[in-house]
C-alpha cells in the first residue's frame, strides 16, 4: 500500500510517474501511433555510371539532398522481370525462379503467382493497414492471357493500375483493380508517366487519415520506345553518349558474346545509340516532374514529414560499352549499378552512403520501416534502415553479393543475325547480339575496405571465368583471371557456390561464406 498512497499524497511524483509513462509508450509506438507513409519509385532501365541521373535535377534535390544518396546501388540480376520479381520479394532469383523476361522464364506466370507473388511485401503491408496503390509497369509479361489476364490482381494491392505487358507510353492496356482500360495516343489522356502521376495524386488526395499509405509507381522512363512528353522532346540536342571508360573499346578476354561486336562500331550504330542516349534522358525529364508532384503534394496534405521516398531503377544501361550499341543483361557495372536515393522520417540530409545494398534489400527494409518483424519473413535481403537512421536500427553491411542471371535466345536464329546460328537474341542488323542462352552466368561481387573485386562464373561449354580488380580497373577492362592469386581464385569459387544454394539467412550470413 505504500507505493499507491504515495503517489496519491504526493502530486509532483505522481506527475513524473505519468510523464515517464507517457515517454516509454511513445517510444515503443503506441496504440494511436500511425506509421511512417512509404513511396517507392522504381524507374525503368535507367543507369548510374553513365549519367542517367543527370536529367533529374529536381529529384536530386528533393530526394537526394533531402537524405540519403546510395553510391553502391546495385541489381542482383540486371534484366526487368527478374529484377522487379527480386524487389517484391526480397529474393535473389534462384529462389524466387523468375529467369528472365519470357513467360517460360517463370515472368509472371502462373506458377509465379501461386509461389513467391503469394508472398510478397505488399501482402504484408496490408496486414499492417497500409492503404496500397500501384501504377505503371509491374512484370513484363503481366496481363497476358496465358498469365491470368487483366483479371489477374496480385494479392495486397487496394488500388492496381497495370500496365499490360512491356514499356509504353501511348497505345496500351491497363488493368483498372481487374477490370481492361485502353488507352491512345493523346498526350494529355494518355501519356503513361503523367497517368500514373495524376492518379497517384488524386490517391493522396482520398487517403484516410487513420491509417498510413504505401505508393509503388513504376513509369516507363527511361525504357524504349523513348516517346518523351512533347515539351521536352528539344532538349538535350547537343548531348552524345559518353565516350570514356570501355566505349567501344573491343571485349578481350571475355565471353564470347562480348567478343562478337563490329569493332570499331559502325557509323550507323554510334548515331543510333546517340540519338537513343539523348532520347532517354528526354523521357527522364517527366519522372523528374512527378518526384516534383508528389513532393509538394505531400507537403499540402500535411504527410511530407511522416513519408519515406525512395528513388531506384530496375537495372542498369549501356550505349556503347564494349561496342554493344543498347541493353542491359551483362554482368559489369554500368549495367548492374541502379541509382538509390531515400528521405525519410530519422534520416539526416546530404548523407553520401558507400556500403552496397541491393534491390533485395528493398522489400525488407520498406517492411522494417513498417514495424514488421522481419525474422517471420522469408528474405534473402537485409533492411537499410540502419545505415540510414542508425538511431532507428542496429545493422551490418554486407562485404560480399551474388548477382546472376539466366540467358534469352531464340530456338531458330534470329532474323537480325542468322549467320551466328540459333540460342541468341536481341540482335541488331550488324549482327551483333546482345544475349543468347549461353550468357548465363553467377558472380560474386566484393566491396569494402579491403577488396573492390568481381568473379564471374558462366555456364556455357567454355566455362568461362571472368575476374576484374574494379579498383585498379573500374571500367572492367582487362580479365585478370591468369594474373589472380589462386588462392583468392578458391576463395571466391566457393563464396560464389554456397550463395548461389542460399536462402533467407544463408545468403545474409557472410561470415560462414
Amino acid at each position: 500500500m505504500a507505493g499507491p498512497w504515495r503517489a496519491q499524497k504526493d502530486p509532483l511524483l505522481a506527475l513524473l510517474l505519468l510523464t515517464c509513462c507517457v515517454r516509454c509508450v511513445s517510444a515503443l509506438g503506441g496504440p494511436g501511433d500511425k506509421p511512417s507513409n512509404i513511396i517507392l519509385i522504381v524507374a525503368d532501365d535507367q543507369d548510374v555510371q553513365l549519367g542517367g541521373m543527370t536529367p533529374m535535377k529536381k529529384t536530386k534535390e528533393l530526394i537526394g539532398a533531402a537524405g540519403a544518396t546510395f553510391v553502391n546501388a546495385f541489381t542482383v540480376t540486371p534484366l526487368c522481370c527478374p529484377s522487379r520479381s527480386s524487389i517484391l520479394t526480397g529474393r535473389y532469383p534462384h529462389n524466387h525462379e523468375v529467369r528472365n523476361n519470357s513467360l517460360d522464364g517463370n515472368c509472371s506466370s502462373v506458377p509465379w503467382q501461386k509461389g513467391p507473388e503469394s508472398e510478397a511485401f505488399p501482402i504484408y503491408l496490408n496486414k499492417q493497414k497500409y492503404q496500397t496503390f500501384f501504377a505503371g509497369k509491374y512484370l513484363n509479361q503481366y496481363g497476358r492471357k496465358e498469365a491470368g489476364d487483366v483479371g489477374h490482381v496480385p494479392p495486397g494491392w487496394d488500388h492496381w493500375n497495370a500496365l499490360v505487358g512491356n514499356s509504353q507510353y501511348y497505345n496500351y492496356t491497363l488493368s483498372v483493380n481487374g477490370k481492361e482500360e485502353k488507352h491512345g495516343d493523346s498526350y494529355e489522356k494518355d501519356y503513361l508517366t503523367d497517368l500514373i502521376t495524376n492518379r497517384s495524386l488524386t490517391f493522396l488526395d482520398n487517403i484516410s487519415p487513420q491509417h498510413p499509405f504505401f505508393l509503388f509507381l513504376s513509369p516507363p522512363a527511361p525504357h524504349s520506345p523513348w516517346d518523351a512528353a512533347p515539351q521536352y522532346q528539344k532538349d538535350f540536342q547537343d548531348v552524345k553518349a559518353p565516350r570514356d571508360g570501355s566505349f567501344d573499346k573491343p571485349g578481350k578476354d571475355k565471353h564470347w558474346l562480348l567478343r562478337q561486336p563490329v569493332n570499331p562500331m559502325t557509323n550507323s550504330s554510334l548515331t543510333y545509340l546517340d540519338n537513343a542516349f539523348r532520347k532517354r534522358w528526354q523521357t527522364l525529364l517527366s519522372v523528374d516532374d512527378m518526384v516534383e508532384l508528389l513532393v509538394k503534394k505531400l507537403d499540402s496534405i500535411k504527410e511530407l514529414n511522416n513519408t519515406y521516398i525512395i528513388y531506384t531503377s530496375d537495372n542498369g544501361y549501356h550505349t556503347g560499352q564494349f561496342s554493344l550499341p543498347i541493353d542491359k543483361r551483362q554482368l559489369y557495372e554500368f549495367d548492374i549499378r541502379v541509382p538509390l536515393m531515400v528521405r525519410g522520417p530519422g534520416i539526416k540530409p546530404n548523407q553520401t552512403l558507400q556500403a552496397p545494398v541491393l534491390n533485395i534489400d528493398l522489400a525488407p527494409t520498406i517492411m522494417d520501416i513498417s514495424g514488421i518483424d522481419l525474422s517471420d519473413v522469408n528474405v534473402d535481403g537485409q533492411s537499410f534502415l540502419a545505415q540510414m537512421a542508425p538511431s532507428l536500427r542496429n545493422g551490418t553491411a554486407r562485404p560480399f553479393f551474388l548477382v546472376e542471371y539466366t540467358g534469352e535466345g531464340h530456338l531458330t536464329t534470329d532474323p537480325s543475325c542468322p549467320k551466328l546460328g540459333p540460342g541468341l537474341s536481341q540482335c541488331f542488323p550488324d549482327c551483333v547480339c546482345e544475349d543468347a542462352f549461353n550468357n548465363t552466368y553467377a558472380c560474386v561481387r566484393t566491396l569494402d575496405s579491403q577488396q573492390n573485386l568481381q568473379y564471374c562464373e558462366f555456364a556455357d561449354s567454355e566455362s568461362f571465368v571472368e575476374v576484374y580488380n574494379l579498383s585498379a580497373d573500374p571500367h572492367q577492362l582487362e580479365n585478370i583471371i591468369k594474373k589472380v592469386d589462386p588462392a583468392i581464385l578458391q576463395t571466391m569459387n566457393q563464396r560464389l557456390i554456397k550463395l548461389q544454394s542460399c536462402q533467407g539467412d544463408s545468403c545474409r550470413d557472410t561470415q560462414h561464406i
